[in-house]
């Protein structure tokens, strides 16, 4: 009973010195080992080696004492009970190393807790979310793990404020109404249920939902209303699609139809910018669930109809010709029962004439014919392949000339001036002219030839007791055929005279 404390006392009371130094030195060298107290305790095999030395060293000594009498020892009562009372020795040290080492996986733990801290804190001092992502995810992680592994730890007890201040540091541009570059992180902390787990969030596992719906709209219509409509549409389709019963979901459609309406409103501004962007407004309602954007395609079309025209005129006012030609040309072939259709087909006529004449561009062509009397052009066409001949002044058309058989191109333009449309034996392709007085703007286009050939821009002014006639034909230069100066015939003349291009 005496040697099983462990510290050799029975083989003190048989005076077997030596067997008690072993007994001793084992018990000395498992305190060794032990002391200090750590998370990951004393070697197994070490404990067992000492078991082992304490039940061996009670074996013996029992044989021993059975053959040598104490003398002057109460043998049952004293070393019954002054055995129980060493066997606390090593029982209150298993108890108290116990402790001691329940206390080392405590620091452990707040170290570990303190690194994870660390980390979070570095992750929110970065220059934006995606910089500090990677350590946000080891931090979560970290908190996570602890709340999982070692619940009743104070560790993890301490994680659950943790976390909040993570989130709150993650949400920083919400707090902060910046609500585009808040979608990002937003949605990242929406994601960690997947991937470490509800049980470890807690409230926190739902608590991105709202805040990710109102940013996803705010940013969505902001966009839109800075005219970015591909960009913001991303967001509010992600809105319909992620939180469908939302609040915020119940205003994207009047929220668009507001948009629409504002931007009709203000074609009379800028024609051209808010008919783009009621363009952008109803590609991206034909990409939200239509019973969410109800009326809001509509409203958008209408609103294209309108401000195509319009900005056709304000592509033609501010000298941009080539925009405007297409802008009314698109318009005319679009919108074919449109009142402005025929105003469009004259104003996307003048508008190619004054990207080569910009004298024709000073004021759109007018939208009535004028009364009075009208003058004879006859234009003729006295080159290779077929010519349009486009006009603008008083009354704007085209006439398309069909290619002249037998017409070549002239080796200068004097050879053009005397010879062009004056074969008796050449049947000229012609057109005639009803024209008003007043100045015009002529352009003509070749068509396809063996060569290139550059369009040519005229002007002159038509008036009362002429007749007119024209003659286009071209000059073969170094950069292919060239259109000269167009050239003219005069006709006899009337009473009033003739006059000649």
């Amino acid at each position: 009973m005496l040697n099983l404390s462990g510290l050799g006392l029975g083989y003190l009371a048989l005076r077997r010195w030596p067997l008690a130094a072993v007994c001793m030195a084992a018990t000395a060298g498992l305190a060794f080992a032990a002391l200090p107290a750590r998370p990951e305790g004393v070697p197994g095999a070490l404990v067992a080696a000492w078991v082992a030395v304490a039940v061996l060293a009670a074996a013996d000594g029992a044989r021993r004492a059975l053959r040598r009498p104490l003398p002057g020892w109460p043998r049952p009562a004293l070393v019954l009970g002054l055995g129980l009372v060493l066997l606390a020795v090593p029982a209150g040290g298993t108890v108290a190393y116990g402790s001691a080492r329940d206390e080392a996986v405590e620091e452990m733990l707040l170290e570990r807790l303190a690194k994870t801290d660390a980390l979070a804190q570095r992750a929110a001092g970065r220059a934006g979310f995606a910089a500090g992502k990677a350590d946000y995810t080891k931090a979560v992680e970290g908190y996570a793990g602890l709340a999982e592994d070692h619940p009743e730890r104070r560790a993890a007890k301490e994680v659950p404020a943790k976390l909040e201040a993570l989130y709150e540091s993650v949400a920083a541009p919400y707090r902060e109404d910046d609500h585009c570059e808040a979608v990002e992180p937003l949605t990242y902390l929406r994601g960690l249920p997947d991937s470490v787990g509800e049980k470890a969030l807690g409230k926190l596992a739902t608590w991105p939902d709202r805040p990710l719906a109102d940013s996803l709209y705010a940013c969505g219509m902001g966009l839109v209303g800075e005219g970015q409509a591909g960009t913001g549409g991303d967001h509010l389709t992600e809105l319909l699609a992620e939180f469908p019963e939302s609040k915020e979901a119940g205003q994207v459609g009047p929220a668009l139809l507001t948009e629409a309406s504002e931007r009709t409103g203000a074609l009379s501004d800028a024609a051209c910018d808010n008919t783009s962007r009621l363009r952008a407004l109803d590609a991206l309602s034909e990409k939200l669930p239509a019973e969410s954007v109800t009326g809001v395609s509509d409203k958008a079309r209408s609103g294209v109809e309108k401000g195509t025209y319009a900005c056709g005129v304000e592509e033609f006012e501010e000298g941009e010709f080539a925009e405007a030609a297409k802008t009314f040309a698109d318009f005319a072939d679009t919108y074919k029962d449109n009142k402005n259709r025929d105003k469009a087909r004259k104003a996307a006529i003048a508008a190619e004439i004054a990207e080569e004449r910009p004298a024709a561009g000073r004021k759109l062509p007018p939208a009535g014919t004028p009364g009075g009397a009208r003058m004879e052009l006859v234009v003729s066409n006295g080159g290779p392949g077929t010519v349009e001949v486009l006009y603008t002044g008083p009354v704007t058309g085209r006439v398309t000339l069909k290619a002249c058989a037998g017409c070549e191109a002239y080796s200068s333009a004097a050879a053009g001036k005397a010879g062009a449309c004056k074969d008796k034996g050449t049947s000229y392709p012609k057109q005639r002219l009803s024209l008003p007085a007043g100045t015009y703007h002529f352009l003509y286009k070749r068509g396809s030839t063996s060569d290139a050939v550059r369009s040519h821009s005229s002007g002159t002014r038509i008036e009362p007791g002429y007749t007119y006639t024209d003659c286009a034909y071209t000059v073969r230069g170094l950069g292919g055929l060239v259109p000269p100066p167009v050239d003219g015939a005069a006709w006899t003349p009337p009473p009033g005279g003739a006059r000649d291009r």
